[in-house]
C-alpha cells in the first residue's frame, strides 16, 4: 500500500504540463519525507481481512493539505483529487467523512503520540530547536464563526459572534501547532484548567529530552533543558502561574490594569525619568521610540511565585493604540508579569532579561 501523499514530480520551466496546488505539492513532499502518512497509519486500526483501499495515514494527510490550502468542509478534498498526478489517489469526501469519525479518544491519544515521535525526530535535526536555549511556548485563544446553531459544542462568543473559541498552543522557535482545545464560543477567556490542559498537552508533544522535568509534579532536578509559555492577559492569573511552577515551566504573562501597577507606573511617569531604558527587539537592535522599565520592587507582587518582576514598555501613542493598563495622552503603557532570570541596577534601574518576551495587547 502506497503511504505518500504525494508523487514524484519534475520541475521545469515552460511547456505544457501546467498543474495546479503546486506548493501543496512541496508541504505533502516533507510530510512524506519525515514518515508522517506511516505514522499516523499506525494508530488508526482497520477492520475486516484487507487493508482499506486508501491508507488511513495518507488520508489524514491530505487531510492536512486540504486545511493549509483553506479548505473549510471535507467536500473540499476535492480540489486534491483534481490534481493526480501531484497527489495520486485521493479518498472520497465520504471517506474522509468516515476516518474522522471513526478517530475515538483512544485513537486520538495514539494520533497525538505518533505525531510527537515524528516531531522528535525532526528536532534533532534542526538548527531552531537544537541546543540547550530555553523553548518558548506560546499560548492563545481564537474565535471561529460558525453559520449554524445546530453544530454541537457552539455558542454566542463576547464579541457577539455565534462559534467557537478554541484555544491553541505553538512552538516559538517553528511555529507548529503543538495543542488545541475545541471550546465553545461562551467558553472563558481566562479559565485556568483550560490553560494547565492545553500546556500539559503541549509539553507531550515535545521530545523527551525537553519535556523531561515539566510535567505536573516533576521534580526540578529532572529538567534537562528550559521551558517557558507566554501568554496574553487571558493567562494572567494566580492558579495558571503557580501550576506552570509546579511544571517547573517559567512563564511571561500579559499584565491587566490594577492599582499596584496604577501606582508604580505613576511613580516613574516622566520623560526623563532613569528607570527607563531603550527597548530592543529580538534581533539585539535598538527599537525606536520604545522603552522599558522594571518595576517589580514598585508593585505588590506577594501572591506571584518567588521571583516574579514585573516589566512595563511604553511607546509614543499612535492613532488606533489602546491604553488599557495606564491612562495616558502621550504614552502607550503594556506590561507583563515573568519569573525569567535578570538583573536589576541599584543604580540606573536598568532591567536585563536573558530572554526575549513577547507581549501583546489586550484587544
Amino acid at each position: 500500500m502506497n503511504r505518500n501523499s504525494t508523487l514524484k514530480a519534475d520541475v521545469e520551466c515552460g511547456g505544457t504540463q501546467i498543474v495546479a496546488h503546486a506548493g501543496l505539492h512541496a508541504l505533502g513532499r516533507f510530510a512524506d519525507r519525515i514518515g508522517l502518512g506511516p505514522a499516523l497509519s499506525t494508530a488508526i486500526p482497520w477492520a475486516g481481512e484487507r487493508a482499506p483501499e486508501h491508507d488511513r495515514g495518507v488520508v489524514l494527510t491530505h487531510a492536512m493539505l486540504m486545511l493549509a490550502a483553506g479548505g473549510e468542509a471535507c467536500s473540499d478534498i476535492e480540489f486534491l483529487a483534481s490534481q493526480p498526478r501531484l497527489f495520486g489517489p485521493v479518498a472520497s469526501d465520504s471517506t474522509l467523512y468516515r476516518t474522522i469519525r471513526n478517530i475515538t479518544p483512544a485513537v486520538l491519544t495514539d494520533l497525538a503520540a505518533a505525531t510527537a515521535t515524528v516531531r522528535a525526530d525532526m528536532w534533532r535535526r534542526m538548527a531552531a530547536t537544537s541546543g540547550a536555549a530555553t523553548v518558548v511556548l506560546d499560548i492563545d485563544a481564537s474565535l471561529v464563526q460558525s453559520h449554524s446553531e445546530n453544530k454541537a459544542g457552539t455558542g454566542p462568543t463576547y464579541k457577539g459572534g455565534f462559534g467557537f473559541h478554541p484555544l491553541l498552543c505553538f512552538a516559538d522557535p517553528t511555529g507548529e501547532a503543538l495543542a488545541a482545545m475545541l471550546r465553545p464560543g461562551n467558553a472563558g477567556a481566562n479559565t485556568v484548567t483550560d490553560h494547565l490542559d492545553v500546556l500539559d498537552a503541549a509539553v507531550a508533544q515535545l521530545p523527551a529530552g525537553i519535556a523531561a522535568g515539566h510535567h505536573h509534579g516533576d521534580d526540578i532536578g529532572l529538567v534537562e533543558r528550559g521551558v517557558q509559555v507566554r501568554t496574553d492577559s487571558a493567562g494572567c492569573t494566580h492558579g495558571f502561574v503557580h501550576g506552570c511552577r509546579a511544571r517547573n515551566i517559567g512563564f511571561a504573562v500579559v499584565a491587566r490594569s490594577n492599582a499596584s501597577i496604577h501606582a508604580a507606573i505613576s511613580r516613574i511617569n516622566t520623560i526623563d525619568d532613569p528607570r527607563w531604558q531603550p527597548a530592543q527587539r529580538s534581533s539585539g537592535a535598538t527599537a525606536v521610540r520604545s522603552e522599558v522599565a522594571e518595576v517589580t520592587d514598585l508593585c505588590d507582587l506577594s501572591d506571584w511565585p518567588t521571583g516574579t518582576k514585573m516589566i512595563v514598555r511604553r511607546e509614543h501613542l499612535h492613532p488606533g493604540a489602546q491604553r488599557s493598563l495606564f491612562p495616558s495622552t502621550i504614552f502607550r503603557y503594556w506590561g507583563h508579569y515573568t519569573d525569567a532570570d535578570g538583573t536589576q541596577s541599584s543604580s540606573t534601574h536598568t532591567c536585563v532579561l536573558t530572554h526575549t518576551s513577547k507581549t501583546t495587547s489586550n484587544d
